[in-house]
């Protein structure tokens, strides 16, 4: 740790040193986390490409693994820049989230309808990745940790660029999946039933 030993912030200002040690401890904690949750990601992103029909929702997700593979070693290197060594802690967050998204997957037949879920699961992991990067970012700056907190920038605008594409796919794929809606209302009871028995 650089500034905060000293109780100095970035700016000169003088700190209390126990309360620049409790947010060092703070940040390299969330780092854990949000290292094993960019490892499971790794895991669980090839699921939903699998999973996907879209082929525009195949290519972003496919996009977005390689660029989490980096993220796992731009963590890394965070992990480097203030002395710590590199250990994932469970993230309960993350798990919740792709266990959701697991579901989502066998609760919905392949189609715009699946391919809608999976879009909707994976903002949900942006959303909180933008939220825990954002924040990261934001202690590094406090601690002094200029290196860190570019790192982490430079993944935090990486999950935004990955939302804001997910958005723009998905604005196609809900009116297909919600016409698909509307067909499937106008489909008679007993052969809807038959179509049902026969996809499983």
């Amino acid at each position: 740790m650089k500034s905060a030993q000293n109780g100095t912030s970035s700016n000169g200002v003088k700190i209390k040193s126990d309360v620049a040690q409790g947010l060092h401890d703070l940040f390299v904690d969330e780092l854990k986390d949000i290292y094993w949750a960019e490892k499971e990601l790794t895991k669980s992103i090839p699921k939903m490409i699998k999973n996907a029909s879209d082929e525009k929702l195949k290519k972003a997700l496919s996009e977005h693994l390689e660029e989490t593979k980096s993220q796992v070693t731009r963590l890394e290197e965070v992990f480097s820049s203030i002395g710590e060594k590199a250990v994932a802690k469970k993230c309960e967050a993350m798990a919740g989230l792709t266990k959701e998204a697991a579901e989502i997957m066998e609760e919905t037949e392949k189609g715009v309808v699946r391919d809608a879920g999976i879009i909707l699961a994976a903002q949900k992991v942006e959303h909180y990745e933008i939220a825990t990067y954002g924040t990261l970012a934001a202690f590094a700056k406090a601690l002094g940790e200029t290196e860190a907190a570019s790192l982490l920038v430079e993944t935090l605008n990486e999950e935004k660029s990955a939302d804001k594409k997910l958005s723009k796919i998905s604005d196609s794929i809900n009116v297909k999946a919600a016409d698909e809606d509307e067909q499937d209302t106008e489909t008679p009871v007993a052969t809807k039933k038959k179509r049902i028995v026969s996809n499983h």
